[in-house]
């Protein structure tokens, strides 16, 4: 029998104190131009029948008015996500921020959004920078990497469309970061990757671990991705191995120690550092809890978490019942809690469960309850723990954490 953790107090607080959550906004639910063999969404227009409307402008002034008044907290962030946003149009985002300023009150607004970067030009672009969007771009490494997995629907490469968004953006000076999967393709590429995308200009870095398991429709069909401890489920043929994973973070961090630090962030390592200091985590896939970011579909539909859309897992619709309503029902508290209540006792007596957590639910073997990366994390821990320890004392002293580059 697997132990039963207490819920940390801090976390019991949070959740049951005032209102402050994230929601990931999918205009376009998992309608995208691109089919990438990883993607985990593409599956989702199965709930919806085989089609993904975009959402309505009724839609989105409904939730837009429902987010911001659910949150008790002065500053309000929107994260829109896919699929492909874009596909949203340009106006669907000039009216989302018209309603956003209609309701936002003495609050402040934040957008971020997502996107393979194929669609962007220089509309989109002054757009974004006029109102201060963050903008995220998938772009997985050099070109043999990143076309490996991430071709349009019709199988073409993207890696040059990317670069083309990558260089618009650049030209009118939006706000960017960049996430890379890391996948087969990416195994033992880590410092290679890491170069490619500080050369192109990303300074904010999220190397995203791609685990997927699938149930195969035969040769030619995609294979669709299994829900998490789903039986019968297989790894995909283009999952990293733990061990292949642990070394690209390990790779990608002996160069950025030496050259990099407080120049590039990357965000795994500025977890590994808050945790290290005794600071909450800055990514909910290491938090002690799944709290606070939900998703809401384009007609309002709203699940507990990305990587949990499945009807099993919906809460209900914001246009029906009110957000602070579903984000207080017991299916989403239970969701929360979950994760550290599951925990296997060899997480439990890790040495590195403050900054790891037990990771994402939906990496968890379904007969362990062990993440099934964790080979890879422990490699990654173990390798940069002595520079985490010197990176805190340096902290304690209130002297910069650049300073390790002059140490190693």
């Amino acid at each position: 029998m697997k132990p039963q953790a207490a819920i940390p107090l801090e976390d019991a607080a949070r959740l049951s104190g005032p209102m402050a959550f994230n929601i990931m906004l999918k205009p376009a639910g998992s309608l995208c131009n691109l089919g990438c063999a990883y993607c985990y969404y593409l599956d989702k227009s199965a709930i919806y029948g085989g089609k993904e409307p975009r959402m309505s402008p009724e839609v989105l002034e409904g939730i837009t008015k429902a987010y911001i008044d659910a949150n008790d907290v002065p500053e309000v962030q929107f994260v829109w996500h896919g699929g492909e946003p874009l596909l949203a149009g340009l106006d669907f985002f000039r009216k989302a921020v018209e309603f956003q300023r209609k309701y936002a009150g003495d609050k402040r607004v934040f957008n971020s959004i997502q996107t393979n970067g194929t669609l962007l030009t220089p509309a989109w672009a002054r757009f974004f920078r006029e109102n201060n969007f963050l903008v995220g771009l998938s772009l997985d490494g050099p070109e043999d990497v990143h076309d490996r997995y991430r071709l349009s629907q019709g199988g073409a490469p993207t890696f040059r469309k990317v670069m083309e968004g990558l260089r618009i953006l650049r030209g009118e000076g939006v706000q960017f970061n960049t996430l890379s999967t890391v996948s087969r393709a990416g195994e033992g590429r880590g410092r290679e990757v890491y170069a490619f995308l500080k050369e192109a200009g990303s300074r904010y870095m999220q190397f995203l671990p791609v685990m997927e398991f699938v149930r195969l429709r035969g040769k030619k069909a995609r294979p669709v991705i299994a829900e998490p401890g789903a039986d019968g489920a297989v790894p995909a043929f283009w999952s990293v191995s733990a061990r292949g994973f642990g070394t690209f973070m390990c790779d990608v961090f002996d160069t950025w120690v030496r050259q990099d630090v407080g120049q590039c962030f990357v965000q795994l390592f500025d977890s590994a550092l808050a945790a290290w200091c005794g600071q909450r985590e800055g990514v909910c896939v290491f938090g002690k809890t799944c709290s606070g970011n939900a998703v809401i579909e384009h007609n309002g539909d709203l699940y507990v978490c990305d990587h949990f859309v499945y009807p099993a897992y919906k809460v209900g619709n914001v246009l029906e019942t009110p957000v602070r309503e579903l984000m207080e029902k017991d299916v989403v508290k239970r969701f929360a809690y979950r994760k550290w209540t599951g925990l296997p006792k060899r997480c439990l007596q890790c040495p590195y469960l403050p900054a790891c957590n037990g990771e994402c639910p939906q990496h968890r073997d379904p007969g362990t309850g062990v993440n099934v990366l964790c080979e890879g994390y422990r490699l990654f821990f173990d390798h940069a723990a002595p520079v985490l320890d010197r990176m805190r004392w340096l902290l304690s002293q209130q002297r910069a954490p650049a300073e390790i580059m002059g140490m190693f």
